[in-house]
């Protein structure tokens, strides 16, 4: 499997820029740090196991200093540029969905979204040029938006659909348990809107010990999703499993990620997470969420996965070949 190509479907912007080059970006800005020490910084935008062990720890690091650092056109370009080269020479990633939420990089409104996402896109189409690989973007809508805000974002994704805007993606913390359903329900027309336009679905659920499966049984009822990103808490319901068995709806498993976190707490209770969806007919891949946030690359997460023996080889092939096929970029 070394030397076969992949391909990551859950791969964020704002956490998977090499530290050097974010460095350089916030000096090439004139951006404010906190820290004047380069290896201050990549502490500073970098994921410790032994301090941040949550999920708001990560999403900590990405509102406070990557999304602000890569607020402006060139500073999205070359994110996007550097993300895939970097993929496709370390892993040989040679297709990959990019997600970000270009309402984050516009300076709450200080600057154009219209030119955020083209810079995105200039970055993609570079970087596509240069290395042959194929590459996609997802517009993420935030839990902690207001509709309208999330409104906007499908229409962007809508409206740049012919420029390489492949789907859209629901982030942000969940909500108590006991509200995931209403809370979820306030997304229905969007996700629909979306799907009726041709885009992919994705939501981030399952993430967190917190939600158990019942996020992801709210979402597949009220958003009916292409994939979900995580999912992981799944393996606990009996609900959840049957009904992504029942909808065929694929997971985007991002292993070093969830142990970071704490939604998995070890490899054994990953052993049991993903032992439990193959025995039960769930679909998953093998995705990053975050490179350089994470440490890790997609060539290393499959060897995380191998060495373990969590799954074997016949399954992390299927892992992998089901990534190109649940891609929402469209087929060469």
């Amino acid at each position: 499997m070394s030397e076969l190509p992949l391909c990551d479907l859950h791969i964020h912007v704002g956490s998977s820029v090499a530290p050097h080059i974010m460095w350089s970006i916030a000096h090439q800005q004139g951006f404010k740090l906190p820290v004047k020490d380069y290896w201050e910084f990549v502490d500073l935008i970098t994921v410790n196991p032994r301090r941040d062990r949550t999920l708001a720890d990560y999403l900590r690091i990405l509102h406070e200093w990557t999304e602000k650092i890569q607020s402006s056109p060139a500073a999205v370009e070359r994110s996007v540029y550097e993300i895939i080269g970097k993929e496709y020479r370390g892993s040989r990633v040679e297709q990959v969905e990019l997600r970000f939420n270009p309402m984050k990089r516009n300076e709450h409104g200080a600057r154009d979204l219209d030119h955020i996402i083209h810079a995105a896109l200039r970055g993609m189409d570079r970087a596509c040029l240069e290395y042959g690989v194929r590459a996609g973007l997802i517009f993420c809508l935030a839990r902690e938006f207001d509709a309208e805000l999330n409104a906007i974002i499908v229409d962007k994704a809508i409206m740049y659909q012919s420029r390489g805007v492949v789907g859209i993606d629901l982030a942000g913390t969940e909500q108590d348990p006991m509200e995931l359903s209403d809370g979820v329900e306030r997304y229905a027309r969007l996700f629909a809107r979306a799907h009726d336009a041709g885009l992919g679905t994705t939501v981030h659920t399952g993430e967190t010990a917190a939600t158990s499966g019942d996020g992801v049984i709210a979402v597949l009822d009220q958003l009916k999703p292409d994939r979900i990103g995580h999912g992981v808490r799944a393996a606990y319901s009996e609900t959840a499993l049957d009904r992504l068995a029942d909808t065929g709806c694929v997971l985007e498993i991002c292993p070093t990620s969830n142990l970071h976190t704490r939604a998995v707490r070890h490899l054994e209770e990953f052993r049991f997470i993903l032992g439990t969806f193959a025995d039960r007919g769930v679909r998953f891949t093998v995705n990053t969420d975050g490179t350089y946030l994470c440490s890790t690359s997609l060539r290393r997460e499959f060897r995380l996965l191998a060495e373990a023996e969590i799954l074997s080889l016949a399954e992390l092939e299927t892992a992998r070949a089901l990534a190109f096929e649940a891609s929402f970029i469209s087929p060469a």
